[in-house]
Formats: C-alpha cells, sequence, structure tokens
C-alpha cells in the first residue's frame, strides 16, 4: 500500500546531521539574533504504511541559528523518548512520565522561562531540549503539571504566562483540563472541564476575559484504536460547540455556544469585542478523519479563514468567510495576542504537492489579501512573525518560514518583509538537506533562552 503520508516530502530523512557557516542569499537582518526551531513526524524505525498516520511520526526537530547576519548552523536532532531510546539500545530519557507514553513530542517546540521545550497534545509531557537540540529530559514544568499538557500553548504577552487546554485520550474519557503556567516555567492553575465524549482538542484560544474550549466533531473511535489505528474519527452527531470558559472561573462558568458542524486546528488569534462579543479568527474544514484517517488532507477539501463572532448573552454564533482559499498554520504577531488585531499570515497548502504553497498576509480590517508566491513547486510552511527591535507599527517585522523545493528536493530558511512583501526575500538560508513537512516552530531569540557557552 502506499500510504502519501510517507511518500515524497513527507517522507522522513535518515541521518542527524551538523552544517555550520551556511550559506545566505541576500543579507539577514543584524538584529536576528537566536533559533528558528520546526518539529515534526520523522520515524525513526519501520512502520506499517497500511495504518501509519502522520501525527504518529518521531519527533525531530531542525533548527537554523541566526547571529550577526550569518547563518551559524543548521541542526536536525530527534526529540528523545521511550520508544526512541529502545529502538536504539539505551537507557529511557529522564523525567516523570505521568502515563508511560512511549512517544515523544512531535508536535511544536518553542522557547518559554529560559527553555527550550518541544511540546505534543494527547498526554505528553514536554521534553526539555538544550541550545544546540540534544534532548536533556522530559519536564515536566519542574513537577508542577499534574498530567498532560499541548503543542499549543497560548502566550499572555501582559502577564508573561502561558495557558493551554489539553486533554489525554486513554487516560481521561471524561474531561479535559485547562493549564496556566506561570511565567517561571511552573504551573500555577488547573481546571478539570467534564466533556460528554473525548473530542480532539489540537488548540485554544485566549483572550482578556475568557479561556477558549474548541469541543469539536473529532472524537476517539476505540473500534480502531483497538486496531492500533489513529484512535480519532469524524463524528458529526457529536455536534460542534465552543466554550468561553472565564479566566478566573470554574468549568460551571463555562458559556458553551454551538458553532456550524466542522473541524479546526488552528485559530487565528481571538479578543473581546467591547460589545461584549467574542470575535475568533479561524482555519475551518468541512469535516476532518472521515475517509481518509492517516491524515488530514485527504477528505477532499483544505480549511478556509473564518470570523466568528460569538455572543455569550444570546449563546449565538454568526460566521464569515475572509478567504475561501486554502488558509492553514495561521500565525500573527503576538504582542497582539488577545486583543484587537489588524493582520495575519497563513501558509496556503495544496492537496497536490507538487504545486506552490505560498505565503498569505491578510489586513482583517480592510479586506486585503497579498500572496507571496515562491514559485512552482515550492512549498511553504507555518509564517512566524518576529517584530523588528525598534517597531511601533503591527506589521513591522520579518516574516520567517522554511521553503521546500520539491522538485530538487531541497529546503531554505527565508526571510520575508511583513511590512512589505512586494520586496521579495530579504534572505535565503541554504539548507543542507531535505526537510520534510512537518507541523510547528517558532523563532526563538537569544534573549529568550541563552545560548550554550563556550
Amino acid at each position: 500500500m502506499t500510504n502519501s503520508y510517507l511518500s515524497e516530502n513527507y517522507a522522513p530523512v535518515e541521518s542527524e546531521i551538523t552544517a555550520f557557516d551556511l550559506q545566505v542569499i541576500g543579507e539577514l537582518p543584524a538584529e536576528l539574533s537566536g533559533r528558528y526551531l520546526r518539529n515534526g513526524p520523522n520515524p525513526a524505525g519501520p512502520v506499517d504504511p497500511a495504518n501509519h498516520h502522520w501525527f504518529s511520526g518521531d519527533g525531530m526537530v531542525h533548527g537554523v541559528c541566526l547571529q550577526n547576519g550569518a547563518a551559524k548552523w543548521y541542526r536536525n536532532r530527534y526529540v528523545g523518548s521511550s520508544n526512541l531510546s529502545a529502538l536504539r539500545g539505551q537507557a529511557d530519557i529522564p523525567g516523570r512520565n505521568w502515563n508511560d507514553s512511549g512517544t515523544g513530542p512531535n508536535t511544536s517546540v518553542g522557547g518559554f522561562a529560559g527553555t527550550t521545550w518541544a511540546m505534543v497534545e494527547a498526554g505528553g509531557v514536554p521534553v526539555e531540549l538544550d541550545y544546540e537540540l540534544a534532548t536533556i529530559g522530559r519536564n515536566d514544568f519542574y513537577g508542577t503539571l499534574p498530567g498532560a499538557f499541548s503543542a499549543h500553548p497560548k502566550y499572555d504577552p501582559g502577564t508573561g504566562e502561558m495557558h493551554a487546554m489539553v486533554y489525554a485520550w486513554a487516560e481521561w474519557m471524561d474531561h479535559v483540563q485547562y493549564v496556566v503556567v506561570g511565567s517561571d516555567g511552573r504551573v500555577r492553575r488547573t481546571v478539570d472541564i467534564p466533556l460528554p465524549g473525548m473530542s480532539m482538542i489540537h488548540d485554544m484560544s485566549l483572550t482578556e476575559r475568557y479561556a477558549v474550549v474548541y469541543d469539536q466533531p473529532v472524537t476517539v473511535d476505540l473500534n480502531i484504536a483497538m486496531e492500533g489505528l489513529f484512535p480519532f474519527r469524524w463524528d458529526p452527531d457529536y455536534g460542534n460547540r465552543v466554550g468561553l470558559l472565564p479566566r478566573k472561573g470554574t468549568a460551571a462558568d463555562i458559556i458553551w455556544i454551538d458553532v456550524p458542524l466542522g473541524y479546526a486546528f488552528h485559530p487565528l488569534n481571538a479578543y473581546d469585542a467591547p460589545d461584549g462579543t467574542v470575535v475568533i479568527d479561524i482555519c475551518m474544514y468541512d469535516c476532518m478523519f472521515n475517509q481518509d484517517i492517516l491524515g488530514p488532507f485527504g477528505d477532499g477539501g483544505l480549511a478556509r479563514l473564518e470570523r466568528w463572532v460569538l455572543n455569550p448573552q444570546l449563546r449565538s454564533c454568526s460566521v464569515t468567510v475572509i478567504d475561501a482559499s486554502s488558509n492553514e498554520f495561521p500565525r500573527h504577531n503576538i504582542a497582539y495576542a488577545g486583543q484587537a488585531y489588524k493582520f495575519g499570515y497563513c501558509a496556503s497548502p495544496s492537496q497536490d504537492s507538487s504545486e506552490g504553497w505560498p505565503t498569505l498576509k491578510h489586513n482583517l480590517e480592510t479586506g486585503a489579501r497579498e500572496v507571496f508566491d515562491h514559485g512552482p513547486g515550492r512549498a511553504a510552511g507555518e509564517p512566524v512573525f518576529v517584530a523588528r527591535g525598534d517597531s511601533s507599527g503591527e506589521d513591522e517585522g520579518w516574516l520567517i518560514t522554511l521553503v521546500h523545493d520539491l522538485g530538487k528536493g531541497t529546503a531554505e530558511l527565508v526571510v520575508m518583509d511583513a511590512e512589505d512583501l512586494a520586496r521579495g526575500y530579504v534572505a535565503r538560508v541554504l539548507l543542507p538537506q531535505r526537510i520534510p513537512f512537518g507541523f510547528h516552530g517558532n523563532w526563538v531569540s537569544d534573549s529568550q533562552v541563552k545560548p550554550k557557552e563556550a
């Protein structure tokens, strides 16, 4: 059987490599001092193509270090786990493993509280990495995390806290948990939220008033789970709703609002409007894991960008389509997280991996849409926004992403001017090997996580 999530640029790379003094075309902004990091699945051993799900591969972090206008190094390293240690004939990595999960984080990576964290949903504990991406061990926020975590915590720039909505399908079949991590990297609050079933809660949103719960119709199917398959399946009878949890409230205070049937992995941003409504911009699919139970792109449609306006008093939702074309991996200026904002950035994937995947910029006030075309057969990933050091405008900064040249089997790290996409590439860093399609990453400045001392 051919599994499309194991072929072409979804196929894993075989080696962990290190390369120094990378070639740069153009001029890297000197203020970019830090690491671009991206996590994604890269099966370390043989897998059965008949039942391998893209989301289940071993985690591998790819990193590029930029300093003083130069691209110092590229590294790719597996994220440590029990399974990887067993495959390599090594002792398990250190750190508490609350549910004895054999898998490791393969979904996201970022810097917080002076530490580099690899993250995953569905029960996994974060794994701490050093500056050069070697695994240090599991880190349950220094013993304060009671159980699961998420690949999509939301950062509050006002408090310095990190907020997450987490689930653990095999252990918690009747609830999820809201987790707040303080700026010191320790959990300071949790709230258990009962649910009628075990929904796949990939992400959350955060406003100044609410933590937003997405209780959607992709739920655990015990029949396929018992067959060793990815356990989540489209379940339209479950319905679709959003919960508004007051940030200092309990589960009993949640305002549940029904929304149109569909599934969303990723919201762009959310905020409280002056009239008391809650505005959510979100990438919405018609369905997920219905016919294609091995990955997200085989059910006949891709995500569109929508705006939901939720009325807590009327418990109603109005929907406006912002962009009906393909929009995924949405990002914005993190300084505007949970606040009214103007600009959002998305990748635009295609089901035909030979097509180009452009980068999109949305002006959410005027409706204007700009397209950065990377060229035929060049597929751009998640666009990460990095503000200029002296910036005052919301879009004054850089967009950084990986671009995969599918015809050549190569990859680049590219820098674009977020304020002026027509400028073209500011810089391209040529990377020493192909990088498989993956998930999420971040720019981690050297002020967030200090470099390893020489």
